[in-house]
Parts: structure tokens; C-alpha cells; sequence
């Protein structure tokens, strides 16, 4: 089942420019343990996240490097998500983050809840929301949408949102898997090894979803993003679920 898993997750975020691991991960999970589905994704994603990043973003890098201050941020709470994977079970951070997303989706309904305070505090919300992007991103593998929050509230252009995604879902996939290398788990490195086929599979289905990209214009990209979040918060309370209830 890791082909189609790959391939559709592929095709979504050559499509929208994000999406591999948010897709692939959750699929693959239905037929396998979390860890095992992050393990499957490892590889693949950071092929899609380099080749989005080198097409068309060193240009955007360099006309947004104060935004790269959320990385740092990142990485740390990947170390410490990807160690809480190791340790713990991973399976309520699911519900914690759908709560979190459907919160900030109805704020306009919620007194008293407002995030226009990440644009008068930006380096406090790059420390608390990339800490919680990279603990989200090192135990169910999801970061997109606290990123998506994030940006969004910065009114960071569609472009370089984009390749801001790629750049922090490939270094974060990095410091994942020499984290799990390290820690010198039983079979790990051959395991990685046998997931190197797929991929060309995860480029190939890339690069036809960049011809779809096309297609949408940068105005219809914020609306895409709150649809992905809708639906992301339905995803991840639909893997709670199935987490406890099927799998017990």
C-alpha cells in the first residue's frame, strides 16, 4: 500500500507545495504503526521538500531571510518530538493538535481568542509555534498546519510560504532521522535503505502535480489553506480514533 500512499501524496504537494508528509503519513498509518509510517515518509519527503526548494527557492530564501528565524525553532522541537516518539505514545498529540486548529479556524466566534498578537511579537510566535511545529512534526508527523497559522498571520506571500514549508519540513525530516540513527535502533538503517525506491515515485508524481499548480492562482491560496486546515483537523481526529478504538 506505500505506492499509492506516495503517489497521491506527491501529486498534492507538487500541486499545492505542501502536503507529502500530511497525506502519505495518516494513509500508511492505516495499514502500519505511527512510527513506522513516519519511518516510510522519512526519505521520501525530503526528496519532495529539496527539489520544491531548489526549483524555485533560493531567490525567495534571500528575499525572506527574517523569516528564517522560526528554524531554529523548529529543529528543537523536532529533537524533542522525535525523542517523545521514542518514549511515550504519540497518539493524543493527534487530538491536541486538531483542538488547537479547529480553535484557531472559529476564533471570529470565540471571545477574548485573537492571534493578531504574532504580528506586534513575531519572535515569541516563532519560538511557540515553531517549538510546537517541530514537537508536532517529531511524533505524528504533521507541522504544516501550525506553520499554516503562522504564516498566515504574518501575511507571508503565497511563493514564499511555500518554499518557508519545504525549507522547515526537510530540516526537520533531517534532524528526525539522524536523531532515530543515532539512537541505534535495531534494523533502522537497512529499513530507511529499502524505502529509497520510493523516492522517484514520490518525484515523479511531484512533478505532474507542478503542471496542476499551475493552475491556481496566488489568490486562491489562502483559501486553499484554510480548507487544508478544515480538513486536516477531520484527518487527525479521524487517526485518534482509529488509533484507540481499532487499534486499541
Amino acid at each position: 500500500m506505500a505506492v499509492p500512499a506516495i503517489l497521491l501524496a506527491g501529486l498534492v504537494h507538487g500541486t499545492f507545495g505542501i502536503g507529502f508528509p500530511m497525506v502519505a503519513t495518516p494513509l500508511l498509518a492505516l495499514f502500519t504503526d505511527v512510527f513506522t509510517a513516519v519511518l516510510i515518509c522519512l526519505i521520501p519527503t525530503m526528496s519532495v521538500n529539496l527539489t520544491v526548494i531548489w526549483q524555485g527557492g533560493i531567490k525567495q530564501l534571500k528575499n525572506s531571510r527574517h523569516y528564517l528565524s522560526v528554524v531554529p525553532f523548529v529543529l528543537l522541537g523536532t529533537v524533542i518530538g522525535s525523542f517523545l516518539l521514542l518514549w511515550l505514545d504519540p497518539r493524543p498529540f493527534l487530538l491536541l493538535l486538531a483542538v488547537a486548529i479547529l480553535l484557531y479556524l472559529n476564533q471570529h466566534r470565540l471571545q477574548g481568542l485573537d492571534f493578531h498578537w504574532v504580528t506586534d511579537h513575531p519572535i515569541l510566535a516563532y519560538a511557540m509555534f515553531g517549538l510546537t511545529a517541530g514537537l508536532m512534526a517529531g511524533t505524528v508527523n504533521v507541522m504544516l498546519p501550525v506553520l499554516i497559522i503562522l504564516f498566515m498571520e504574518l501575511r507571508i506571500a503565497a511563493a514564499t510560504m511555500v518554499v518557508l514549508f519545504n525549507l522547515n519540513f526537510f530540516t526537520g525530516k533531517l534532524t528526525q532521522s539522524l536523531i532515530f540513527l543515532q539512537q541505534d535502533l535495531p534494523g533502522i538503517g537497512s529499513f530507511l535503505l529499502t524505502t529509497l525506491w520510493l523516492v522517484p515515485v514520490a518525484l515523479m508524481a511531484l512533478y505532474l502535480g507542478m503542471q496542476l499548480r499551475k493552475w491556481i492562482t496566488a489568490e486562491n491560496y489562502l483559501s486553499i489553506l484554510r480548507g487544508v486546515l478544515w480538513s486536516m483537523s477531520g484527518i487527525l481526529i479521524a487517526r485518534f480514533l482509529y488509533a484507540y478504538l481499532v487499534t486499541g
